[in-house]
Formats: structure tokens, C-alpha cells, sequence
């Protein structure tokens, strides 16, 4: 339970206004913004430092929940093994490999004579050739994470890149295969991502000041000419990405904003080959482009706002050339397409839940009617595997729900059968006992907005737990960028399950649930709906004798942070505690400032309050930092990361300090940094559960039932 705090620490106050649009705001924390000042790395360690003594009786319930994690997950393990054919006929199956008491997993290949034959999922296949041990690199590092994972088309070089603060910049590596020597290739500071373009050539994406991706080069191995800038994008709300197509004959370099996109194709069979574009970028019209061996494939939404395939020759370059092969349906809404020699999968979304159609190809390449895959629960997430093979007759997809651990599946294109090739283990509990599905209830609810909207609810709990409102229970919602929060399955969550509490994903609007639409009327001027849909969830859930107000915690992360933080302005009677994680709190005062990172890409996704004094009052108006009121708010959990460069941790930081000058001592409101971490937080799986474990024991016990 709840331990006596020591004193909190109290922020320096320092005078600062903002002037915009005859608006004058006093802001006492905006010295923050220097996250070079030494006072303000002294105030993050005196909130850490605050967090721990704060939090000190949540060790045992931490540790049990850290307990748990480790007795339910089979620790050492091996990923489905991929097939891979390369350039020179050689064949291997790619997978990865995680060892109990190792942080981070090791990446492998051994030799694959039929692809029918997949290796054992225990044991060492024979002939396996160890490529990258990710521990090794990690060795003597706080951070650690991979930004590309590339093996050239020949199989005979691997391109990496490494990020060993958080910050998400990445040093490239190549590898020699055969030998084992890293070749001696100088690359610049580079963006996640990248793929090869030959056998020995390599494309990368660089980064602005921004940290936007807005520069793709091609890297020639061994070669004395620099780098070739291949294309740069000088819009600012425009960032890059590029991957190759399934038959390595094209890179597909996009070129996407918050509500228009752009691709363009680059030959790989010719070191001088220049890219070229599709079709034009138009303001509003996002496409995508996928490359199949004898045309292309479009997704895109010019005139059917769900979107719609098309389809177009290869050497297309308007979209005069696209022919409509699917024309979309309203509230159905497309997300993408894999091309194969044999069939077509379209990834679809429809009632909030996701959706898989083969359409077959015949001889000629032409589509023939689809149907799509059934499951059998009310709620479930389903993804489609890509194939690096375009002459298959089979491909994967995952599958999961709330209470079937994730399934990897095989789907054989010619006769339809379907097998399963591994399904996640969940291992027996020493207190629990072994897991079965049967134990527990997912279901859907809808709660009804203020103005008559209603809102689905994804939620999961024991059979036995009593509905009469006594239960404890854990919300979660995000509500931005179309994302969808899909109705999943987590070993984390039995923690809390099999403790008698309930959890529910709050699918607001902002996200991609329902549609564009459920997008559109959730962002811009229509932001205010995701804040109230949030708290008409909570509502709902203590009217339908789920659980009471008072046992009521909230979780949401980055703009879900933003979520929390307006929510609990709004109405913060409705939870009893709550936490954001790198929460997006301070939002007008970042969207206000065009050098920081990202910040102009965003004006599409909240408005642009710079220019426009019609988006500066909204903001304004839901803003977590510029809301506070003199209320009494329910116990908050503030976690952040100082090397974080989508939300600054200036942003949390004087939340926190607002918080507690303006509400009052008497409110109980925590900050944890991360000293050495970025947006995903901290790298390492062990590492990674301890921070879980201790932020669900902080929920648990702030909405414990005494």
C-alpha cells in the first residue's frame, strides 16, 4: 500500500511569457526547454530519487509481477524460420533466437534444402551460421536498439545499423557473411531503415535537423566515389522511406505527410538508374505502391476515402494509367496489399476489427474473386506475413485475441489448407497454474459519447471475477494518427487478470477503428471528441457494474499521454489513478515551435497554431499544461525519457512542476526518467519488465480495493 512520501521537489520558477495572437502566457517552466541545462538534469534525478522513496513499498507486488513475467515466458526461443532464396540459388532459413538470461536475441541462418521442411523450433537446425549476437554490441551499453536487419541479395553481406543512446539516430555496419569481418564502409550518422539496391550497394535514409528522414542515398561497397544522393525532399511536412520490391528489380522510395503521399521507383540492374515518380503528389491523396513481378499495385483514397486498389503497368508514371480493381466501401477500410505470382492479399479493417482477402491471380497475372479468412471469436487481430518469395504458394499470417496467445499460420494458396506453425507458449503459473483461454471472457461494450457517438470497447477478464462493480480495473486508449489499438494477447496483462481485475482498450476517435472517418472526426477540429470519448468509456464501465471510479486506473502513452492528461482535466472524478508515459502534455507550446523535431510534420495531424489563430485556440483549450485547475485530480504516474526526440522531456517535466505548484502539495503526482533512453523507453527485455512490472504494481495498488 501507499507509503508516507518524503517531500516532493519543487521546480524552479523562472519569468518567461508567450505572446501569440494577442494571447500573453505566463510560463514559469519553460527554462525546461534546454535539456543541456545542469538544473534541469538535477531536478529529473531529484524526481527520481523522489519516485523511489515514494514508491518503495511497491517492491514486493513489483517483484511478483516481475515473478510472473519470468515464469510464464519461455525465455530461451526460437522465431518461425523464414525461407529466403538468394540471387545464386542458395537457400536458407532466417530466424532469431532468445536465450534465457540474455537481454537481447541472436540473429541465425542455417541451410534449407525444401521449403516444406521447416526446422525443428528446438534445438540448433544443423549447419546454423550465427550473423549478429546483439548481446555482443550491446556489451557495456545502458541502450541498445537496431534500426535496419538487411542481408544483401547475394546472401553474402549483412547491413546493420545501431542506435546506443536513444535518440534514434543510427550508425550503419556492413558485414562479410562468409567471414565474419566488418568491412571497412564509412557511412554517415543515418535514419532507421534502409535496404540494398544490388549485391553491393546499399540504400540509407538520412535526417535534417528535424529528425525527418528527408534524403535517400545510394553507398557503393568497396568503391572510392562518395555516396549518391538519390532524392531529397525539402518540404518539411514530407518525410522518406524506402524498401525494395519482392523480386529486388525496384526500390520503392515514399515520400509521405499526415494527408499526402508520393512514390517513386529506382531500377536496381543499373548503377546509374535515377528514380522515378508514379504519379504526382496532390494535397489529400495518399497512395501506396506495391510492386508485384508484371504490374503495380495502388492503394489509395482519391475519391473513396476508405481507400481503393488500383492497379497500373510497371513503367506507370500518372495516375492516368491506374485501372480501378477494387473501387472501396465505405467503413471498410483498406490498409495494404501483398502481391504474389499466384494471389493478391488485401489487409482490410472492417467493425473495428482486421481482415484478410486472397484474391488468386491466374496465369496471366489477373485477379479472380476474393474471400476472406474466418475466425471464429468476437474479437481477434490478424496479420498478414510477407513473403520475400513472389513464386509461392503459401504465405503466413499471425493471429491472436485478447485471450488466444499469438498464432503463427501457414495458408497454402492452391488448396486453401491451413496450419498452424507455432503458437506463442504460455507456461504454467506456480501460483495460477497453467493458462487456459476458457478461464477468461473477452467481449465487446460500446459506451455512448456526449454527442450520441458510440464508442467500442475491447475488454478481458477472468470468468470468475464478480460484475457488480467491485472489481478493480485498467483502461487503456491512444486516439491519434488513424492507429488502432487491436485487441490483443499479453503475458503482462495476466498479472493483472488473475489479480481480479479487468481491462479495456477504449477505441476513441482519432484512431483507425471505424474507418477514416473514426480518424477524421478525432483530430484537427474535431480533436475534443477523443478526450470525451475516453471519459465516456471510464463512464460506461461504472455504469455496467465493470468496476467503480474508485478502482479505476488509466494508462495511454506519447499522444495517448495527451489523452490521459486532457481526460483527467475534464472529468478526474472518473479515474483513480493514472499513467503517462511520455506524454505529448505540452502540445501547443511544441506545435508553437517549428525548429523542434518533428513539429512541422505534425501541424496536419493538431493544426497549425503558428499561422492559424483558430488552431491556436483550440489547443489551447485541451492542452494538459495549459489546464490545470485547482482540483483535486486522481493520483498520476509520469514516466519519460530523457534522449526521447518524438515527446521531449520537457514536456513531462513541467507538467509535473505545474501540477504540483498549481493543484497543491496535498496532490500525489510522480516522475520517472530514464537517463539513457528514448521514446520506446528502455532496451533489453529483463530491463524492459522491470519497468512493466513497476508501473502495473503502481496501478494495482493505486486502485486496490482497501
Amino acid at each position: 500500500m501507499q507509503s508516507c512520501d518524503p517531500a516532493p521537489p519543487t521546480a524552479p520558477r523562472r519569468p518567461w511569457q508567450r505572446v501569440m495572437h494577442g494571447d500573453v502566457v505566463a510560463d514559469p517552466y519553460a527554462w525546461m526547454r534546454d535539456k543541456h541545462d545542469p538544473e534541469l538534469l538535477t531536478y529529473l534525478t531529484a524526481e527520481n530519487d523522489y519516485t523511489a522513496a515514494a514508491t518503495a513499498s511497491l517492491t514486493t507486488l513489483a517483484d511478483e509481477i516481475y515473478a510472473d513475467l519470468d515464469a510464464r515466458t519461455q525465455q530461451s526461443d526460437l522465431s518461425v524460420p523464414d525461407f529466403v532464396r538468394h540471387r545464386d540459388g542458395r537457400c536458407f532459413w532466417y530466424y532469431l533466437r532468445t536465450t534465457e538470461g540474455l537481454e537481447y536475441p541472436t540473429y541465425h541462418r542455417a541451410p534449407a534444402t525444401d521449403v516444406d521442411r521447416l526446422p525443428e523450433l528446438t534445438g540448433i537446425p544443423e549447419g546454423e551460421q550465427l550473423l549478429l549476437d546483439a548481446n555482443e554490441l550491446a556489451q557495456g551499453q545502458e541502450f541498445f536498439a537496431l534500426g535496419a536487419f538487411e542481408v544483401s541479395p547475394d546472401g553474402n553481406k549483412l547491413a546493420y545499423s545501431i542506435d546506443r543512446v536513444g535518440a534514434e539516430r543510427y550508425r550503419l555496419e556492413f558485414l562479410d557473411l562468409a567471414s565474419g569481418e566488418l568491412l571497412a564502409e564509412p557511412t554517415p550518422e543515418v535514419a532507421a531503415g534502409g535496404c540494398w539496391c544490388s549485391d553491393d550497394a546499399f540504400c540509407y535514409l538520412t535526417m535534417d535537423d528535424a529528425w525527418r528522414p528527408d534524403a535517400v542515398w545510394r553507398h557503393a561497397l568497396g568503391g572510392s566515389e562518395p555516396d549518391r544522393l538519390l532524392l531529397q525532399e525539402p518540404d518539411e511536412r514530407f518525410w522518406l522511406g524506402v524498401s525494395e520490391s519482392r523480386d529486388r528489380a525496384l526500390v520503392v522510395i515514399s515520400l509521405s505527410s499526415k494527408s499526402t503521399s508520393e512514390a517513386w521507383l529506382l531500377a536496381t540492374d543499373d548503377a546509374a538508374a535515377v528514380p522515378r515518380v508514379i504519379t504526382g503528389r496532390r494535397a489529400g491523396v495518399e497512395y501506396d505502391v506495391e510492386v508485384a513481378s508484371d504490374r503495380l499495385f495502388i492503394v489509395h483514397n482519391d475519391g473513396a476515402p476508405d481507400f481503393a486498389l488500383a492497379q497500373a503497368p510497371l513503367g506507370a508514371t500518372d495516375a492516368t494509367a491506374w485501372e480501378t480493381v477494387w473501387p472501396g466501401e465505405a467503413g471498410v477500410r483498406l490498409l495494404g496489399v501483398a502481391a504474389y505470382d499466384r494471389a493478391l492479399v488485401m489487409s482490410l479493417r472492417r467493425e473495428g476489427l482486421a481482415r484478410l482477402v486472397i484474391r488468386p491471380r491466374d496465369a496471366a497475372g489477373e485477379l479472380g474473386p476474393g474471400h476472406e479468412l474466418e475466425f471464429d471469436e468476437p474479437l481477434f487481430s490478424v496479420d498478414a506475413d510477407g513473403s520475400e518469395d513472389a513464386d509461392t504458394d503459401r504465405i503466413r499470417f499471425s493471429y491472436q485475441s485478447m485471450v488466444t496467445p499469438e498464432l503463427v499460420c501457414e495458408y497454402r494458396l492452391d488448396t486453401g489448407e491451413r496450419r498452424v506453425l507455432k503458437q506463442r507458449p504460455v507456461l504454467d503459473h506456480p501460483r495460477f497454474g497453467p493458462y487456459r483461454a476458457a478461464d477468461y471472457v473477452q467481449r465487446r461494450e460500446w459506451a455512448r459519447a456526449p454527442d450520441g457517438t458510440v464508442i467500442p470497447i475491447s475488454l478481458v477478464h477472468r470468468a470468475d471475477v464478480p460484475l457488480d462493480g467491485s472489481a478493480g480495473c485498467l483502461l487503456y486508449g491512444y486516439g491519434a494518427y488513424e492507429v488502432t489499438v487491436a485487441p490483443s494477447f499479453s503475458i503482462a496483462r495476466l498479472s493483472a487478470l488473475d489479480r481480479g481485475y479487468v481491462f479495456a482498450i477504449a477505441h476513441v476517435r482519432g484512431g483507425g477503428e471505424l474507418g477514416r472517418a473514426w480518424y477524421e472526426a478525432g483530430r484537427l477540429e474535431h480533436k475534443q471528441n477523443t478526450f470525451t470519448d475516453f471519459v465516456a468509456c471510464a463512464r460506461h464501465l461504472v455504469a455496467a457494474g465493470y468496476t467503480r471510479a474508485q478502482r479505476l486506473g488509466a494508462e495511454g502513452g506519447s499522444a495517448g499521454g495527451l489523452l490521459i492528461g486532457a481526460a483527467i482535466n475534464l472529468a478526474p472524478d472518473a479515474f483513480a489513478a493514472v499513467h503517462a508515459a511520455v506524454p505529448f502534455v505540452d502540445a501547443l507550446t511544441t506545435i508553437l515551435d517549428p525548429d523542434l523535431p518533428l513539429t512541422v510534420i505534425e501541424w496536419e495531424e493538431w493544426g497549425d497554431p503558428l499561422h492559424d489563430e483558430a488552431a491556436y485556440w483550440r489547443m489551447k483549450g485541451y492542452s494538459p499544461y495549459e489546464n490545470i485547475r485547482p482540483q483535486e485530480y486522481p493520483q498520476i504516474l509520469v514516466t519519460a525519457s530523457l534522449n526521447d526526440t518524438r515527446v521531449e522531456v520537457t514536456e513531462p517535466a513541467k507538467w509535473v512542476a505545474r501540477l504540483r505548484h498549481d493543484v497543491g502539495a496535498a496532490q500525489r503526482v510522480l516522475l520517472k526518467t530514464e537517463l539513457v533512453a528514448g521514446h520506446g523507453g528502455v532496451s533489453g527485455r529483463y530491463a524492459g519488465w522491470r519497468d512493466l512490472a513497476w508501473e502495473l504494481a503502481w496501478l494495482i495498488d493505486r486502485t486496490s480495493a482497501t
